[in-house]
C-alpha cells in the first residue's frame, strides 16, 4: 500500500507484498488544498521468486535443477546460491553421486497410479510427450524445482552453530532415507526426492544422518553406497535372511540386485540370481551359487517351493512365478518394480502357501550403521561401472537407461574454486 502526498510526492511502503501473492494495492491520493481524500484500488500480482536465482548471494555452486515432470529437457545445469545451514545442520561438499532409478522415475513422474509401464518405458514416453503428474512423486507431491541426487559421498566444510566442529574435514555417506518421527513410525522422506539432494557441488543435511566411513575406497566407489546398499541391505534385514535360507535374486546385475548378492553371501546363505544372457559371467564374479538366465523358466530351473527368500526389484510378468518357488511360510521382499508395477497375484498361492509380501522403502534402524561396518571391514565390493561429470546427467541416464552396465554409475561435481574452499 502507498501513500502519495500532493505535489511533493513521497512514496512508502505501507505493508508487506508476498511473492506469488495476488496482492490489494490501496492508493490514497490526498489534495492538501481542498483537504479531500480519494481512494482507489488495483490488483496486481507479482511474478513467482525463483529460489534457486543466486541473486546477490556471496557464494554460488552449480547444480541440476529439476525443473518438472517431464524428458531430460527438465534437468538444468544451473550456477545457483550454496545451501544457507539452519540449526542443526551440517554443510557437505559433494564428492560423487551415484545414479539411480528413483532419480528418473521421480522426474518422469512413474509413481503416479497412471503408469502402468516400467522405469525404461514410461521414461521414453515422457521423451515423446512430457505430462505434468500431481501424483508423480513417490509419497507427496515432488517439490519441483528442486535438485536431486540420492547418494551423497561428501565431505563436511561447515556446521551450523552450535554443531560438532569436530566433523569439519571428515569424508562421509549421507543415510538418504531419514526417520524424522523416530524409528517406531514408518513415516519417511528422502533426500532428492522431498528436499534438495547431492547433484550439486554442495547440499545440506541434518547433522545425525552423516555416517563418517573410514576405508581406502574411491569417492566414485563409495558414492554407489546410499541408495542402492541401503535399499538391498533393507530388504535382507525386514526378510531376516539367514545361513539357512536359499535366497532367489531377480534383477542380479542391477544396482541394488548385485548389493543384495553380496549382502545375503556375506550371511553364509545360498544365492540363486537372475540376469541377463551379456551380464551372467559378471554377476558370477561377485558369488552367488547359481545364475538363472533372465526369460527362462524359473520353475522348471528350480522346482516349485524350493527357495525361502525371494528379493525383487523387477516384479513385471514374472511376478506369479517367483511365488510358485517360494516354499510355504516363505518370505518374499521388494522395494521397486523396474519390470512393470502391475502384476498378477494368485491370491490363492499367497495364503494357501502362508507366504509373507514385505514391502521396504523405509529402512530400518540398524541398516545404515551396518553398510558402513560392511565397508570398513572389507565385506563388501564396490561396483562402479562407469563415472561422468555431473553435467553430462541426461547422458549418464540415458545410458543407465538402457541397462547394458554392471554395477553402478556415478556423477562427479566439478572442483572447487579456490574462494569456494573457505565456507
Amino acid at each position: 500500500m502507498y501513500e502519495v502526498q500532493g505535489p511533493t510526492t513521497k512514496v512508502e511502503p505501507f505493508s508487506s507484498l508476498i511473492v506469488g501473492t495476488p496482492v490489494l494495492m490501496r492508493i490514497y491520493i490526498k489534495d492538501l488544498t481542498k483537504e479531500r481524500i480519494s481512494m482507489t484500488t488495483e490488483r496486481k500480482t507479482l511474478p513467482k521468486q525463483d529460489r534457486f536465482d543466486p541473486g546477490f548471494a556471496k557464494t554460488t555452486m552449480k547444480a541440476i535443477i529439476t525443473t518438472g515432470n517431464g524428458g531430460y529437457d527438465k534437468l538444468e545445469y544451473r550456477e545457483v546460491a550454496v545451501p544457507t545451514l539452519a540449526p542443526g545442520e551440517v554443510l557437505l561438499q559433494v564428492l560423487a553421486a551415484g545414479v539411480n532409478n528413483t532419480e528418473i522415475n521421480t522426474r518422469v513422474g512413474w509413481y503416479s497410479s497412471t503408469v502402468t509401464a516400467g522405469t525404461d518405458e514410461a521414461a521414453g514416453a515422457e521423451e515423446k510427450r512430457a505430462t505434468a503428474k500431481a501424483d508423480g512423486g513417490w509419497n507427496e507431491a515432488t517439490p519441483f524445482p528442486f535438485i536431486q541426487g540420492t547418494d551423497c559421498c561428501g565431505r563436511v566444510v561447515s556446521v551450523a552453530p552450535g554443531g560438532d566442529e569436530s566433523t569439519i574435514g571428515a569424508r562421509v555417506l549421507v543415510r538418504a532415507c531419514m526417520r524424522q518421527t523416530g524409528f517406531e513410525s514408518m513415516e519417511n522422506i528422502w533426500m532428492g526426492s522431498d528436499f534438495d539432494g547431492a547433484f550439486a557441488q554442495f547440499v545440506k543435511v541434518p547433522a545425525g544422518e552423516i555416517f563418517p566411513v573410514d576405508c581406502d575406497w574411491s569417492d566414485a566407489e563409495l558414492g554407489t553406497i546410499p541408495c542402492a546398499y541401503g535399499t538391498a541391505e533393507n530388504m535382507v534385514h525386514r526378510a531376516k535372511v539367514s545361513k539357512a535360507d536359499h535366497v532367489l535374486v531377480a534383477g542380479a546385475s542391477g544396482g541394488v540386485g548385485s548389493a543384495v548378492v553380496q549382502l545375503v553371501k556375506r550371511r553364509g546363505a545360498t544365492v540363486t540370481a537372475i540376469a541377463g544372457k551379456s551380464k551372467i559371467e559378471k554377476v558370477r564374479s561377485i558369488g552367488p551359487d547359481r545364475v538363472i538366465e533372465r526369460g527362462s523358466d524359473i520353475i522348471a530351473s528350480l522346482g516349485e517351493n524350493s527357495v525361502d527368500v525371494v528379493i525383487d526389484n523387477v516384479a513385471g510378468p514374472a511376478f506369479g512365478d517367483l511365488l510358485k518357488v517360494l516354499k510355504r511360510g516363505g518370505r518374499y521382499a521388494s522395494s521397486g518394480a523396474i519390470g512393470g508395477p502391475i502384476v498378477t497375484l494368485d491370491m490363492r498361492i499367497f495364503y494357501l502357501k502362508d507366504q509373507t509380501l514385505i514391502g521396504c522403502t523405509a529402512w530400518d534402524e540398524p541398516v545404515f550403521p551396518n553398510l558402513i561396518s560392511y565397508i570398513e571391514r572389507g565385506e563388501l565390493r564396490p561396483l562402479v561401472a562407469k563415472t561422468f561429470p555431473l553435467e553430462r546427467i541426461a547422458e549418464a541416464q540415458r545410458e543407465f537407461l538402457e541397462k547394458k552396465h554392471f554395477g553402478n554409475f556415478v556423477l562427479i561435481p566439478p572442483q572447487l574454486d579456490d574462494q569456494d574452499t573457505n565456507l
